[in-house]
């Protein structure tokens, strides 16, 4: 098959929506030819190193940018939402042009992956894929109490700007004319519905390498008598850590330990609340850390806390099953996606007293009981090696390409009698 790929944002060695991008074009062309449209100025380089490190016949680049205001993606946030708006028209474009010479069997949209947004090359007359996308998940109202001024205004902005999209009318074509969205979590599933895709399947947009997935196999949980729950990430309001905190004081388990690895805005406000809580012999702040430092931390470790509110994707999750550790998160976005009940404890998210009472009992069971941590901690490696991996991911992704190009050979074909 001749696949079109729409992706923005694509850098080999990347995470986030760059390694997103990476990933998808990378495994689709072990098993079809793909072209791929994407800026020079971010990736180009990097690209080109690693095809040369590691050639793929079947994957082929095609580089261009706006002819006008090429850099602006540079300028912020909002700048880069602009710009890649724009991009998206080029795109369409370059790609008419690309279908009448190579002819194309379907055309998919991969990054960003922000169903607010719409994507242009829909408009070919050819199969089109949407996604994965994210973005529909929202911070419940219940929690916004526990939120800074700062964190507020980013919520309402952030809803505002989503509703915004929803009413583009380009956004509800590309909708319309999507064969099959990919959804990364069951609330931007719902968007997607309200916007008219009438085929729309739950698709996490969160994967790893098995080159990542061996070496985190390394680091397996510590055998420490002294129990380390561990928070890694951005210190953002709405990732919740002020729960997790508060959980740990409720639970009262004893030779107990929380690390948090990262900073962010919220460190200052997360001090503040260890130290109403009595908790400053028992909570450490390590900060940003470099990887492998982060790594040789994970193996101190045993549990993984992570109640965020909103969330697409959340890596740290699959990494921290990839290394045979228990997850405990909220059961909302992506981390309510990978975790099972096999591999972690959900937590409903219904009000902040009933969901730091249950986190608090989730930590005080898996304090306390051994065996389920272990049994957790290997089914969470079972559950990464045979459903997030980008080869697993990449062979899926080929096989439904394959079912919708061969659906519309069958539909187009005349009946014999």
């Amino acid at each position: 098959m001749k696949i079109l790929i729409s992706a923005y944002s694509c850098e080999p060695g990347q995470g986030s929506e760059r390694g997103i991008g990476w990933n998808i074009v990378r495994q689709l062309a072990e098993h079809h030819q793909v072209w791929v449209l994407t800026r020079p100025d971010e990736s180009r380089a990097a690209i080109e190193d690693e095809l040369a490190r590691n050639p793929a016949t079947n994957l082929h680049f095609v580089y261009f940018t706006l002819p006008i205001w090429a850099n602006g993606w540079r300028w912020g946030q909002g700048a880069i939402q602009l710009h890649y708006y724009l991009w998206q028209i080029q795109a369409y474009f370059v790609a008419r042009q690309l279908h009448h010479t190579i002819g194309f069997d379907l055309v998919h949209h991969a990054t960003f992956g922000k169903y607010s947004s719409p994507s242009f090359i829909s408009l070919l007359p050819i199969p089109f894929v949407w996604g994965p996308v994210g973005g529909g998940e929202s911070a419940p109202k219940a929690f916004w109490q526990d939120f800074s001024w700062r964190g507020k205004i980013y919520e309402t902005l952030r809803s505002l700007a989503r509703r915004l999209g929803e009413f583009d009318p380009f956004v509800h074509l590309t909708a319309q004319r999507s064969l099959l969205g990919l959804a990364t979590t069951e609330e931007t599933a719902q968007r997607l519905h309200k916007l008219g895709v009438k085929n729309v399947q739950i698709f996490s947009n969160v994967a790893l390498s098995c080159e990542d997935i061996a070496r985190l196999a390394e680091y397996t949980p510590s055998q420490s008598n002294v129990i380390r729950f561990v928070s890694i990430g951005r210190l953002l309001h709405w990732k919740g850590i002020h729960l997790a905190l508060k959980a740990f004081a409720l639970a009262q388990v004893e030779e107990a330990e929380f690390w948090i690895i990262g900073d962010g805005p919220e460190r200052q406000r997360l001090e503040t609340l260890v130290k109403q809580l009595k908790l400053i012999e028992r909570v450490r702040f390590w900060g940003t850390l470099p990887r492998e430092e982060t790594l040789s931390k994970l193996a101190e470790c045993h549990v993984l806390v992570h109640p965020s509110l909103h969330e697409s994707g959340g890596w740290v999750c699959s990494e921290m099953m990839a290394a045979g550790h228990p997850v405990i998160c909220l059961n909302l976005g992506g981390p309510g996606v990978q975790v099972t009940e096999e591999t972690g404890i959900k937590i409903a998210a219904n009000c902040p007293d009933h969901t730091v009472n249950d986190l608090s009992k989730a930590m005080i069971s898996l304090a306390k009981d051994v065996e389920i941590r272990v049994h957790m901690g290997q089914a969470g490696q079972k559950l990464i090696k045979e459903v997030y991996s980008w080869e697993v991911k990449g062979k899926r992704l080929a096989q439904i390409f394959e079912e919708i190009v061969d659906r519309k050979e069958k539909i187009k074909k005349p009946l014999t009698l």
